[in-house]
């Protein structure tokens, strides 16, 4: 076992906060405390109770509220309406790329979004069918997802910088009936044809939707086939009369939702979100975590292709009747690093929601935070990141100028009264739609009654969560199941799990395939969900989440496959074979590095460059694969099955970069290596590789 050294400073004294009592009350009574949280949404048919499960062999099958019913996009807009707020603003369209904001009241979206489901009515969607959309950060995009679930469709949001080939993957195994996508898309400064992207991956797929809906944006004009309508024509074109102002009624447990991941083999994993439990969580954690009331704004600058925007940019602030941000930008040139701090004043920002990427690009663009300078940002209550792990220099940098409270060489930031600017990292997944650890802000307005900000910590399990630390046996073992996993005292690395059951809405199976479901998640750690993170658990209670323990990178917040990067590198003709494994970025978390077998000698730079423009082409951009991070080697180090041993070539980058060690014998020899000889050629072959970075500076 592997103790983690954690600069502890001022320690919390053993205090319990509310936080705590309120998740031992939902883990002691899980029957009264979701029934009571429940309460807060406006069913058709009130649930009877709030926690089902098969049998006790089946805890991953669990349901949340089995017998209610309701209609999330009702939840959203119409009861707001009716009881007071049609004239607020629920949504805003912040675009600095195109010059423009737009504002929508609760009124006029829901308008907006009944003729659009009208369009989707009329070309046959109801309840249970798939529509895919394709759109980035326009409103539209919002306006299709509440129109699926106002139908009891399906939505399946794909991020508009994927290519042909990973957009064709989701379309072949959600199979939609209806595709709803914008011309193009606004990256920084830079117009991205999303059409003819669509276009290519309906080439490639067997499975065709009945129509395709395309929001022509003046930057680029898409041309359109046979079966393809604009935006304007479909649905804005609808007359009144037309309009349908029905909505249809769905069970708890059936799906909001398909939201695609990247998993350990090529195909995504497609998420089901439950309806019911994931709208009461939202609903509830809207205010103790996130600290936004109704009527307040919230705004997290994502794209609405992740679950960051799924949760918290399109259904949690509007089913809390709370006004939600939609911002087309980025944190830097648009048009400067003033940005952000100009949409938090604008708009009266409550709450703010970020990745540590973000943040990390501001201090670099701008480390003075002279920007900053120009705005009061006294009214933001709470500002949150996610993705990945925010380092603390970082945390304590964005502290330091958003607050004027200096940190340095602090572990912890302790909160004042009363709470305003309150930096707090909080952890979740895709699967999970919500946090599972974090500091819930909103529960106090009293500073003392929270905890501390712990630097470099995901902040403590939330409600409804079970989190454990377990064991690792066998790093270099990725596919045996422990039978009797163990826990492992506070301060140890080991692997992050959440005993079961699950807290209401967690993803309840993945589409068309149950059983990946099962293996992925459950199979490994009976009687838990496997997380697929590492981490500990320290002795004053915080979470502090370190790394994947599968072969997904997350580069910038983008959960990316690895094998979705092996398939197109070993297309190229001179490639014999490669792995792809992460390697440590200081901005973008992790970065992709290929360790590739030519078939001839001449390993020349033209290869490099090949595989680089094929990936962006093929995967996305987003990727980050650079040719500096390419390595060819003679052979890969395998099993004697041939399994590429991916964790022993991480663990030498790492104690290559991270620990600066030269001494080959501090990396264990997995049992199952097919021949250990192949250690030794690796171990100089990365030597190298990092020694050239180093020497040309190089960080890519």
């Amino acid at each position: 076992m592997r103790a983690y050294s954690l600069t502890t400073g001022a320690v919390t004294s053993g205090k319990v906060y509310k936080q705590e009592t309120i998740r031992q009350r939902s883990l002691q009574d899980p029957e009264g405390f979701w029934m009571e949280a429940q309460k807060d949404i406006d069913w058709i048919v009130s649930p009877t109770r709030a926690l089902s499960i098969p049998s006790p062999s089946l805890l991953h099958k669990a349901q949340w509220f089995p017998d209610g019913k309701l209609n999330v996009c009702y939840n959203a807009l119409d009861r707001h309406v009716s009881s007071g707020r049609a004239g607020q603003t629920a949504l805003i369209h912040d675009s600095p790329v195109t010059g423009s904001v737009t504002k929508f009241t609760y009124a006029q979206l829901l308008d907006r979004v009944k003729r659009a489901a009208t369009m989707l009515r009329d070309n046959g969607v109801g309840k249970g069918d798939r529509v895919l959309i394709y759109m980035g950060a326009v409103p539209e995009a919002i306006v299709a997802m509440l129109a699926c679930a106002r139908l009891g469709a399906i939505h399946s949001v794909v991020f508009g910088g994927f290519a042909s080939a990973e957009l064709a993957k989701r379309i072949e195994d959600c199979r939609p009936k209806v595709v709803l996508a914008s011309s193009c898309g606004i990256e920084g400064m830079k117009v991205v044809p999303y059409k003819p992207l669509l276009d290519g991956a309906l080439e490639m797929c067997v499975h065709q939707p009945g129509k395709v809906v395309v929001l022509q944006r003046p930057q680029f004009q898409a041309s359109l086939g046979s079966g393809e309508e604009t935006w304007r024509d479909a649905v804005d074109g609808i007359s009144d009369d037309r309009v349908f102002h029905g909505f249809e009624t769905v069970s708890a447990n059936d799906p909001l939702y398909i939201l695609y991941t990247s998993g350990t083999t090529g195909m995504p994993k497609g998420v089901v979100r439950p309806s019911g439990g994931h709208a009461v969580v939202l609903q509830y954690t809207m205010n103790s975590m996130y600290a936004c009331g109704p009527g307040q704004v919230y705004w997290a600058a994502s794209d609405l292709g992740w679950i960051l925007g799924h949760s918290y940019m399109c259904y949690g602030p509007l089913l809390n009747g709370s006004t939600s941000v939609l911002y087309e930008g980025k944190p830097v040139g648009t048009p400067d690093p003033s940005s952000y701090y100009r949409v938090m004043a604008e708009h009266r920002v409550t709450t703010f929601f970020t990745a540590p990427t973000a943040l990390t690009i501001l201090r670099r663009e701008d480390p003075d935070a002279e920007y900053r300078k120009q705005y009061d940002l006294s009214h933001v209550k709470a500002m949150f990141v996610a993705g990945e792990r925010c380092p603390p220099e970082i945390h304590r940098w964005w502290v330091r100028h958003i607050t004027g409270v200096d940190d340095a060489g602090k572990a912890l930031h302790l909160i004042q009264t009363p709470v305003s600017n309150v930096v707090s990292d909080n952890w979740w997944q895709t699967e999970t739609g919500s946090p599972l650890t974090g500091l819930e802000i909103g529960l106090s307005d009293d500073g003392a009654q929270l905890p501390p900000v712990k630097y470099g910590s995901a902040g403590m399990p939330v409600q409804g969560v079970d989190l454990r630390v377990l064991r690792i046996r066998d790093e270099f073992d990725e596919d045996d199941v422990d039978v009797i996993p163990e826990e492992v005292a506070r301060g140890v690395i080991g692997y992050v799990v959440v005993k079961l059951p699950l807290p209401p809405g967690v993803m309840t199976t993945l589409w068309n395939d149950d059983d990946r479901f099962f293996d992925e998640y459950f199979r490994r750690f009976p009687g838990y969900y496997d997380t697929g993170d590492t981490g500990v658990i320290d002795t004053d209670g915080y979470v502090h989440i370190l790394s994947r323990a599968d072969d997904v990178l997350n580069v910038a917040a983008h959960r990316i496959s690895t094998s979705s990067i092996e398939e197109v590198v070993v297309e190229n003709n001179e490639i014999a074979e490669c792995c792809v494994v992460a390697r440590a970025h200081p901005i973008k978390g992790s970065v992709p590095v290929v360790m590739a077998v030519c078939k001839h000698q001449d390993h020349g730079e033209q290869v490099k460059e090949d595989i680089v423009e094929a990936i962006r082409n093929r995967v996305g951009a987003f990727t980050s694969l650079y040719k500096e991070n390419i390595v060819f080697v003679d052979r890969l180090p395998k099993t004697r099955s041939g399994k590429v041993l991916r964790k022993m070539i991480r663990s030498m980058i790492s104690a290559l970069l991270v620990s600066k060690t030269s001494k080959l014998a501090n990396i264990p020899t997995p049992a199952t290596i097919e021949d250990d000889s192949v250690k030794e050629e690796i171990w100089a072959a990365l030597s190298d590789w990092i020694t050239g970075l180093e020497k040309r500076d190089i960080i890519t």
